[in-house]
């Protein structure tokens, strides 16, 4: 079994993304399991943020790692929060304050306004200084809610409504988010690669 690093702490991230990972023979384990601290994410696109956690793990434990950037774009904010999501209110991991922002900058905006996307990219790197890392981005369209809806997701899950199901994100159960989520999609895509063997 080969151990991949995830470069993240965040256990509802792990939890999504070992089950995506199953029948692989990967063993994953966050980056704060093993004491490696955050990066920096100074990059301008998700794909640069992504590269930079998934080196900044690889180098620091000398493991394959995966990483992805991901984050909610509103159609009425000009693409915000983006590449911001996670520290949308300036307290970064911050659940809670992110969503009454968001809802507080929403809250004149019309229904039929509100669309939304999450975006996610994925990145593969083999070891650190990896030239070919393997590269997989998911979108998942929706609309923003007036007030959180269930309990099951985590950062703004609770806020996006996908029509298609006629349920909030943090409503479903996590093999049908993994299915139709901007990160399932993204990791099917990965798997795809994966399944080619080029791990």
């Amino acid at each position: 079994m080969r151990r991949v690093v995830l470069a993240s702490s965040n256990r509802g991230k792990l939890e999504e993304m070992a089950g995506m990972f199953a029948g692989f023979d990967i063993d994953l384990v966050t980056q704060g399991d093993l004491g490696v601290g955050d990066a920096d994410e100074t990059g301008l696109t998700f794909v640069e943020n992504a590269l930079i956690k998934a080196r900044h793990a690889a180098r620091a434990t000398g493991l394959a790692a995966v990483a992805d950037d991901s984050g909610i774009c509103v159609d009425a904010l000009g693409g915000a929060p983006g590449l911001y999501s996670a520290r949308y209110a300036g307290t970064h991991r911050n659940d809670a304050a992110n969503n009454a922002k968001l809802l507080e900058a929403l809250a004149d905006v019309p229904d039929e306004r509100r669309g939304a996307h999450f975006h996610c990219t994925i990145v593969l790197l083999r070891h650190a200084d990896d030239p070919a890392p393997l590269i997989a981005e998911g979108l998942w369209r929706g609309t923003i809610l007036r007030a959180p809806q269930g309990s099951h997701g985590f950062g703004y899950q609770p806020l996006f409504f996908d029509p298609a199901l006629g349920v909030a994100s943090a409503e479903l159960d996590t093999p049908t988010r993994n299915r139709v989520s901007h990160r399932g999609l993204a990791m099917a895509k990965l798997r795809q690669m994966l399944a080619a063997g080029t791990l």
